[in-house]
């Protein structure tokens, strides 16, 4: 196995992820890379999301706050310059999410807080949250980023954010600032420079020596092409559609917009939006639901239960009236 560490230098959430996308599609059999960068103030959002639901854009605007979509899947986050953010990426036959969790355990532990994972994607510190996960599937290549929060001004997340009420329900809060921490909470020296050197200690610990990932001028290209896409209109916030019917609901997996027009009756254009993990939900609900007829029996059926949350998703367009 070889393993390999890049730390980008610039603080631009546009280039930043299109380097994160450039590793992803150059990952090599038996390699691993971790890539580490720090954004300057910016709302990232998932792959399925919808911006113009989930973001107060005129705030972020106003404030000079980028918007920057991910490819992975999962919610909406704030970052500044009080998070440092981490992407493992690694061929298939070595992407194990427990060792890349236990990297960062390891880094956290090592400046001296205790800190445990829980549910699917979140490490906490004393019961709060201070670390969300995402994770992308391409080709033979895996990835899986988060951020850290070590010193990000929280009282931000709640001005640029519109989370909806059933995702504070399901997860018990009475706000999204009283979920979240900061990691100088525990550790009031805590820096990105000692959370980095942290981090490829644990590292090294769980992989073994690392080499530094060198860009080549093909390289330096093609993430140049990758930034004109994320910083591009269409891929951040695309073209909403017109439609006659919004159908949402919240399940313990994640949330579901669904946006439908009509033609005679049928489903003559569909736009899925999600914050699930499994980014390819809305792609494959969207697909079913094209053309099918207006009723609830009919818009079920259309939905085959390949997978658990297509079940459910059918279960309960079953269940609605019209």
């Amino acid at each position: 196995m070889k393993a390999y560490f890049f730390l980008c230098e610039t603080n631009d959430g546009w280039r930043n992820l299109a380097a994160d996308e450039y590793f992803l599609n150059h990952i090599g059999k038996d390699e691993i890379l971790l890539h580490i960068y720090i954004n300057a103030p910016a709302v990232i959002i998932g792959k399925n999301q919808n911006a113009w639901r989930e973001c107060n854009l005129k705030a972020m605007e106003a404030d000079g706050v980028k918007l920057v979509r991910r490819i992975s899947g999962g919610g909406a986050v704030y970052h500044d310059l009080g998070n440092v953010n981490f992407s493992f990426i690694a061929h298939r036959d070595i992407y194990d999410v427990p060792r890349q969790m236990n990297v960062i355990l390891r880094a956290v532990r090592e400046l001296g807080i205790s800190a445990e994972f829980s549910g699917r994607n979140d490490l906490l510190a004393e019961g709060r949250k201070f670390s969300g996960n995402a994770f992308c599937v391409r080709g033979e290549g895996r990835q899986h980023h988060g951020t850290l929060l070590l010193s990000a001004d929280l009282s931000k997340l709640p001005g640029y954010l519109n989370v909806s009420d059933e995702k504070l329900k399901s997860k018990g809060v009475s706000s999204v600032r009283s979920r979240v921490c900061n990691l100088c909470e525990f550790n009031a020296e805590i820096t990105s420079e000692g959370m980095i050197e942290a981090l490829k200690k644990g590292f090294a610990q769980e992989y073994g020596a690392f080499e530094n990932w060198e860009l080549d001028a093909a390289a330096r290209e093609e993430i140049e092409a990758l930034y004109e896409k994320q910083s591009s209109w269409q891929w951040r916030l695309g073209q909403a559609p017109r439609f006659d019917l919004e159908l949402k609901n919240r399940f313990d997996w994640g949330e579901i917009q669904i946006l439908l027009s009509f033609q005679q009756a049928h489903v003559s254009q569909v736009q899925v939006y999600s914050d699930a993990l499994d980014t390819e939900i809305a792609e494959q609900l969207a697909q079913m639901l094209q053309g099918a007829r207006f009723t609830a029996g009919d818009l079920a059926a259309a939905v085959l239960p390949e997978k658990k949350e297509l079940a459910e998703i059918a279960g309960w367009l079953g269940s609605l009236e019209y």
